[in-house]
C-alpha cells in the first residue's frame, strides 16, 4: 500500500482516523496500540510474510536496549551494543546484499554459486537504521527509558515506516502523550493540506515525467546509442522525477504525521537550490545524512582529523550511502562520484576563501554555483538510475558529446527558438530512426522547462506553511506568501483532485522511488 493509492486514501486512512478518534482521549495507550496495529497492517499489505520479521526485529532490539540500559557503565554494555548492531547489519546484509555479493564473486572468479533469490523486505533499511540509532543512544545514555508500546510505535508509525524520514526517538516519542491525545481541527487541516500538496507532486509532476526517463534509460539498456539531446532529456527527466517523487513523499509523510498531531523533522529542503554539493546533501534526504554524520562520520573523527583522513572519511561515508541505496555497482559508483564531488568542493572552497574571499558575496557567483551543482548532480543520477555500469557509461558518453553533438529531427527542424539555437551552435540533425522510440521531444522539453522553473522559483512546502510550525525544526527563509485557510486556498487545493481521481480510475499510480531502498 502506498500513500498515493486509492486504497490508502479512500479506505485505510479514513478507517484508521475514525477508530482513533472514537477512542476517548483519556485512553492514550489504546490509541497508541491502535496506530501500532494499523501500522503493521499497512506494512503487511505489501507482503504479509515479512510482518513477523519486522516484529522480531522490534522485539530483539528493544530487549537488547533494555539489557544495555540495565548494564550501563559496565564493560558488558559495550559487548551488548556490538552484538546488537552486528545482528542488525547481518540481517540487512543477508536480505539486501547476499545475492549482490554472490553475483560479484561469480563474475570475478567464474564460479557458479547459486543465488538465494531473496525478496527484499520492504523498508528494511529504514527500520534497521532507526533502531541502530536508538541502540547507540542507549549506550551513550542519551535515551529515556521507554515502554515497549511507545518504542514499537516509534519504529512502525506508518507515515515514516516505508521510506523515512529516519526519526530519532527523542524527537518523536515525547510527542505521543501530550499531542496524540488531542487532534485539533487546525492541526488536521495543516496535515491534510501538506499531504495533498505532496500527493500532487507525486502523481501530477513526478509521474508525468517518468515515462520520458523510463524510455530513455530502457533504450540505453537495450543497446541503442543515444543522441546528445536524448541523453540530456532523459537525464533531466529523471533528475526532476526523483526530485518531485521524493519531495512529494516527504510532504505526505509530514502531513500524515501532523494529522495525528505529530511533527516530523524536515527531510527535503529544496536541494536543487544548493550552491555546492555539501549544501546539496544538507538539503537532500536530510535525516539519512544526519544519521551517517552522527553515527559514522563523527565517530571516525569527522573534521577534527587531518585533511587526508577527513577526505577518506568523506569518501567512505558516500560509498556506504551508495551501498545503502542499492545492492549494485551503479549505486557504489554513484556514491563514489559524490565522494569525489565533496572532496573537490572542499579544495575549491578552501581556495576561494584564501584567494577570493569577496567572491562568496557575489550573487552572480552564487547563481553559477547553483547551476554547476545542479548539472553535477544531474550527471550523477545517471549512475543511480542505470541498470548497469555499461548503460551509465553509454549515456554519459552521449551527454558529454563523445557520440557527436546531435539533436533529433523534430527538434532541429521545428520552428522553435531552442532548435535554431542548437543548430547555430553547430549541432547536427540526427535521423528520425536514431531517436528514442516513443519519446515526444517537444512536449518533454516544455515539461522540463516548467518543472525547472518550479524547482528554482517557488518556495517549498514547509516555507509555505512556516507560520504553522509544520515540522520539528524552525523553518528558515519562510515564503513571503504564507498559506492560509480560506475559500481560495481550499479551492486551489481541491481542483487538482479531479486529475488525481482520473488517475485512480485508470490505475496509473506508481510506487515511490525510495520504496526500492
Amino acid at each position: 500500500m502506498i500513500f498515493s493509492s486509492w486504497q490508502f486514501i479512500a479506505v485505510f486512512l479514513p478507517l484508521v482516523l475514525l477508530v482513533f478518534l472514537s477512542i476517548p482521549a483519556r485512553h492514550a495507550s489504546y490509541r497508541k496500540f491502535w496506530i501500532t496495529l494499523a501500522s503493521f497492517v499497512f506494512y503487511g499489505y505489501w507482503r504479509l510474510e515479512y510482518v513477523p520479521l519486522l516484529a522480531a526485529s522490534i522485539l530483539f532490539n528493544y530487549g537488547m536496549a533494555e539489557w544495555m540500559f540495565r548494564n550501563h557503565g559496565t564493560r558488558r554494555s559495550k559487548w551488548i551494543l556490538s552484538l546488537s548492531v552486528t545482528a542488525n547489519l547481518a540481517l540487512l546484509g543477508y536480505y539486501k546484499y547476499a545475492d549482490f555479493f554472490i553475483q560479484s564473486i561469480n563474475s570475478s572468479t567464474g564460479s557458479r554459486i547459486g543465488l538465494l533469490e531473496l525478496i527484499l523486505p520492504l523498508a528494511i533499511s529504514f527500520f534497521t537504521f532507526t533502531q541502530i540509532a536508538y541502540l547507540v543512544d542507549v549506550y551513550r545514555d542519551t535515551a529515556k527509558h521507554y515502554n515497549f508500546l511507545d518504542y514499537s510505535l516509534f519504529v512502525v508509525f506508518f507515515p515514516h515506516l516505508i521510506a523515512g524520514p529516519i526519526v530519532r526517538h527523542w524527537e518523536i516519542i515525547p510527542q505521543y502523550s501530550p499531542r496524540m491525545a488531542r487532534i485539533t481541527s487546525a492541526g488536521f487541516s495543516i496535515g491534510l493540506s501538506i499531504f495533498l500538496i505532496g500527493l500532487y507532486k507525486k502523481l501530477l509532476l513526478a509521474d508525468s515525467i517518468s515515462e520520458t526517463a523510463d524510455l530513455t534509460f530502457s533504450a540505453a539498456g537495450s543497446g541503442l546509442s543515444l543522441t546528445w539531446f536524448d541523453a540530456w532529456v532523459g537525464t533531466l527527466a529523471y533528475t526532476l522525477q526523483i526530485y518531485f517523487d521524493f519531495s512529494g513523499y516527504s510532504d505526505m509523510a509530514i502531513g500524515l504525521a501532523r494529522m495525528f498531531s505529530i511533527k516530523f523533522p524536515v527531510n527535503f529542503d529544496s536541494p536543487y537550490k544548493a550552491g555546492s554539493i555539501t549544501e546539496f546533501w544538507r538539503r537532500w534526504h536530510i535525516t539519512l545524512m544526519r544519521f551517517f554524520r552522527e553515527y559514522l562520520y563523527i565517530p571516525l573523527g569527522g573534521s577534527r582529523v587531518g585533511t587526508s583522513r577527513r577526505l577518506a572519511n568523506v569518501m567512505f561515508i558516500f560509498l556506504v550511502s551508495g551501498l545503502w541505496h542499492g545492492a549494485g555497482w551503479t549505486f557504489i559508483a554513484w556514491g563514489a562520484v559524490h565522494g569525489i564531488y565533496s572532496s573537490l568542493h572542499l579544495a575549491w572552497s578552501t581556495l576561494v576563501s584564501r584567494l577570493f574571499p569577496s567572491l562568496r558575496k557575489s550573487r552572480l557567483y552564487h547563481c553559477l554555483c547553483v547551476a554547476f551543482t545542479f548539472l553535477a548532480v544531474a550527471n550523477s543520477w545517471v549512475w543511480f538510475r542505470s541498470a548497469t555500469l555499461n548503460d551509465a557509461q553509454s549515456i554519459l558518453s552521449s551527454m558529454w558529446g563523445f557520440n557527436g553533438f546531435t539533436v533529433p529531427a523534430n527538434i532541429g527542424e521545428a520552428q522553435l527558438g531552442l532548435g535554431r539555437l542548437f543548430l547555430a551552435c553547430g549541432a547536427t540533425i540526427a535521423p528520425a530512426a536514431d531517436g528514442v522510440p516513443g519519446l515526444s521531444h517537444v512536449w518533454t522539453v516544455h515539461c522540463i522547462i516548467i518543472l525547472l522553473l518550479m524547482v528554482w522559483a517557488l518556495p517549498n512546502t514547509q516555507q509555505l506553511f512556516a507560520k504553522f510550525d509544520p515540522v520539528c525544526e524552525t523553518v528558515h527563509n519562510p515564503a513571503r506568501f504564507q498559506f492560509g485557510f480560506n475559500f481560495s486556498s481550499g479551492l486551489l487545493l481541491s481542483l487538482p483532485l479531479v486529475l488525481v481521481l482520473r488517475g485512480f480510475i485508470s490505475n496509473q499510480t506508481s510506487p515511490f522511488l525510495y520504496f526500492n531502498f
